[in-house]
């Protein structure tokens, strides 16, 4: 997605850049996103790229320029002091005003619709919180902020949603002012504090040694939960999915399937390591070994679905007879035309109205029971029997646990 450079006119007088990305439908609600250090760089940019993805007009002013127009700096040494030197230099009063103007900027914009937030790393997670409080956002959200536990008296000033991520390792907030910030701010009904264990400064910020992605998806969600309850846009995600797999399982129409995925998705059949990543790769693993190849008896049940901000997570069967080579869930294996039920777990992720993955998990060793390549006798495992149980859970419990029966008289004895 290729942004653009626009002009933005200082409260004071004079003008700044700002690096702006729409959404493929050309229009959305507003997002000023607020740099690190290292000025809008590269990274700044992706970062802009994504939300923009997600349905956002995003934002993200120059913030530097009164030091220095057009800072762009990486993560090594060299850039490192220089960033640091130009953060010693910062004026944090002067930067509020710029980002209210930033504000302003965005909201005249055509293609800016609706609402407006804030979205900030690092300097700029401190500068979020300021948003909140002084430049007219209507929600923030913050990723390790450095010097927030400096501006605490800013609190009685935010009155719309404001989500702030930590990581506990982090070397630029110490446990002091973490501490400082949940005592101050956890209290407040529309502020949300959010601590990742054994993460540093930067975690959320790809091709820097903090990086963790663990922790960055479940950020991410956190992040978008609140951009999205507050200022949308807002997808009915379970239809989404619901037509994704029409096209899969009822059309199976590989094209049509795709047309329902963002440019370059992936999805990660997790117990056989099977799909594909990037389009070519999906599509081709759709073409010849999915889509196309599923027996024509297979039939998915519905047991629950989950809908967040951005995934469904679904619940249910998938059942079929193995008449055929299943590439993806029996890989290798002759047909054995046995008929096989099995639990399936979907988790799907979505970027804006578009399906980004797949994650989705299975009882393979039921399969393999129930196809009669696993013996039951020599394993703790069941074939039918967990669907049974799934379908009824009146059904006896530890039946695989052969101490079951010890903790009863155990339980008797202690009577």
């Amino acid at each position: 997605m290729a942004g653009q450079t626009v002009t933005i006119a200082a409260a004071d007088g004079g003008t700044f850049a700002g690096y702006l990305a729409v959404p493929s439908s050309g229009s959305g609600p507003g997002i000023v996103l607020l740099q690190e250090i290292f000025g809008v760089n590269a990274n700044m940019r992706a970062v802009a790229d994504y939300y923009a993805e997600e349905g956002y007009v995003v934002l993200a002013p120059d913030l530097f320029w009164r030091l220095e127009p057009g800072v762009e700096l990486g993560f090594g040494d060299a850039d490192m002091q220089k960033a640091f030197a130009l953060y010693q230099k910062f004026d944090f009063t002067k930067a509020s005003d710029d980002i209210t103007a930033s504000v302003k900027a965005l909201r005249a914009l055509p293609q800016c619709q609706g609402k407006v937030g804030a979205l900030g790393f690092c300097l700029g997670g401190l500068l979020a919180l300021l948003a909140a409080s002084r430049s007219g956002v209507d929600c923030a959200v913050g990723y390790y902020g450095v010097g927030i536990e400096g501006h605490l008296d800013e609190a009685a000033a935010i009155t719309v949603p404001l989500a702030l991520h930590f990581g506990t390792t982090d070397n630029h907030v110490s446990p002091e002012a973490l501490a400082a910030i949940q005592a101050r701010l956890s209290g407040l009904p529309n502020v949300e504090i959010h601590v990742y264990p054994a993460v540093g400064h930067g975690f959320a910020a790809q091709g820097r040694d903090a990086f963790d992605k663990p922790a960055t998806m479940m950020a991410h969600s956190r992040s978008i939960a609140v951009f999205r309850k507050v200022m949308g846009p807002h997808y009915d995600l379970s239809a989404l999915w619901d037509k994704h797999c029409e096209y899969e399982f009822g059309l199976r129409d590989v094209g049509k399937t795709m047309a329902t995925m963002v440019a370059e998705p992936y999805v990660n059949h997790i117990p056989t390591m099977t799909g594909g990543v990037g389009y070519r790769e999906l599509y081709r693993f759709y073409k010849h070994h999915f889509v196309d190849s599923n027996p024509a008896d297979t039939k998915l049940v519905p047991i629950s679905r989950t809908i967040g901000a951005d995934r469904v997570v679904d619940e249910m069967l998938f059942c079929f007879t193995h008449d055929r080579e299943i590439d993806w869930i029996l890989p290798g294996v002759k047909p054995t035309g046995k008929y096989v039920e099995t639990p399936v777990l979907a988790v799907i992720c979505f970027r804006g109205d578009k399906l980004y993955n797949e994650h989705i998990y299975w009882d393979q060793a039921s399969v393999l029971v129930q196809i009669g390549l696993l013996d039951p006798k020599l394993y703790p495992v069941v074939g039918h029997e967990a669907v049974a149980k799934l379908l009824d859970p009146s059904l006896p419990s530890n039946t695989l646990n052969p101490r079951w029966g010890d903790s009863a008289k155990a339980d008797v004895a202690a009577q």
